[in-house]
């Protein structure tokens, strides 16, 4: 099939073109002739196949040209990184048209953005807590609105942002198509579903939580932080050349010290991004990684969903999420636009029961891999191994609600010696 079949107007068609996208995906080629009949649709498929245009193209050709002042149509995605990355598909697609397009965003004052709504616009997306200000002060009007879009709907679970989407829902019309789009589907996310469409058409191209058939996924067993900066400082120096690595860990902490480490080695600037890098700081990242002036980019689970670099070849996740879902998320910054990619996670002997967890969700177990016989392999310090352990106590305890732990049995002081010490006599 091709998008002229998909029957969009030309100068989406010239969009297309001019964006070097030669036939629709299946997620596309299922979600966009409902989407542009009006119905409400749940999709559900993998990061990197395609769902940012499966509800752009529709709703873009939906809204056809600028009218009035106040936006007709909402995106809302839960990160500022994936907002900017719609707002960059958007303006591309509308290349053509006159449609006014803005993002909408925290993390910088409000000032310069109140200013552009002032001046018009047809869609606007944002992330749920800016939309909530602006609307509070009176700088957006809902009325117009016919279109809702929730995009990665289980990261915004996560991120719990219920409150403040049953909030939007109150004070956007009840005539309007709702699409809600997610690369996983789990009972809260269907709870929102319920909430929020009407008799929605549902379409999922691949199974749910499987990762993008393109990325080869891999394991490698460790013993220690500093043992896996080692592999990654090796893999950095054989492999790297002109490719694009990304590497995630749990904790901003751990990329901030990852990243200190790495950069001691190489000469080349390595880059953050996490919950405390200022938006200008994480937007210039963002930019550079994408044009390839920063090579290596490490990230906490915070910006795995906005992050669309498809020439990202290498996933490296330094510690195992703990949150199965949040792998799929992960290892979906590569292999997007159908390229190749590659994800490796490096696990520690505490680390393996999260893994496990994984290999169920994802059907299978991962493609285990040897170090390389060069790797200098670190010993454990102790702080670290009363750390794993206790990370093993407690999973061990979710699943054997009666296993005690390997920190409960306490040295009794001789009870021996208590029954044979001799009662002191009372004095007279």
């Amino acid at each position: 099939m091709t998008f002229s079949e998909l029957k969009l107007t030309r100068q989406f068609l010239n969009a297309i073109k001019d964006a070097g996208y030669t036939e629709p995906s299946p997620i596309q080629i299922k979600a966009i002739p409902p989407l542009r009949s009006g119905q409400d649709v749940i999709g559900i498929a993998q990061t990197g196949t395609g769902k940012t245009a499966a509800f752009l193209l529709p709703l873009l050709q939906n809204l056809k040209y600028a009218q009035h002042n106040d936006p007709r149509a909402l995106i809302l995605a839960p990160t500022k990184e994936l907002a900017l990355q719609i707002h960059q598909e958007a303006l591309k697609f509308a290349a053509y048209t006159d449609l006014r397009i803005l993002a909408l965003y925290g993390g910088i004052g409000p000032k310069t953005q109140i200013e552009k709504l002032k001046t018009g616009c047809d869609l606007v997306i944002c992330t749920p807590g800016r939309f909530i200000e602006l609307y509070s002060h009176g700088h957006i009007q809902t009325k117009h609105i016919k279109q809702l879009v929730l995009d990665e709907a289980d990261r915004m679970m996560d991120m719990g942002f219920m409150p403040q989407l049953r909030q939007i829902q109150e004070i956007i019309p009840n005539k309007r198509q709702n699409m809600l789009f997610s690369a996983t589907f789990p009972a809260r996310v269907e709870r929102l579903a319920d909430e929020f469409l009407l008799w929605p058409t549902r379409i999922e191209v691949t199974p749910q939580s499987t990762p993008v058939e393109t990325v080869r996924q891999m394991k490698l067993e460790l013993p220690n932080l500093r043992t896996k900066i080692a592999f990654i400082e090796w893999w950095i120096t054989h492999h790297l050349n002109d490719k694009r690595l990304l590497i995630f860990t749990r904790k901003k902490e751990e990329a901030e010290n990852l990243a200190r480490y790495l950069q001691r080695s190489f000469d080349f600037e390595i880059r953050t991004i996490h919950s405390n890098k200022g938006q200008n700081s994480r937007i210039n990242a963002m930019d550079d990684f994408r044009s390839g002036l920063v090579k290596v980019l490490v990230s906490t689970d915070v910006a795995s969903r906005g992050i669309d670099v498809p020439e990202t070849e290498m996933v490296i996740n330094a510690s195992v999420p703990r949150d199965p879902h949040e792998y799929v998320h992960r290892i979906g910054r590569t292999g997007r636009a159908f390229r190749d990619g590659t994800a490796l996670t490096l696990n520690d002997p505490a680390e393996r029961y999260a893994l496990e967890r994984i290999e169920t969700l994802v059907g299978g177990p991962l493609e285990e891999i040897t170090a390389p016989e060069s790797l200098e392999e670190f010993e454990t310090p102790k702080y670290e191994r009363q750390i794993q352990a206790r990370e093993i106590d407690g999973e061990l305890r979710k699943r054997d609600p009666n296993y005690k732990g390997a920190f409960h049995e306490k040295k009794k002081k001789g009870s021996k010696g208590k029954s044979s010490r001799s009662k002191r006599k009372p004095r007279k």
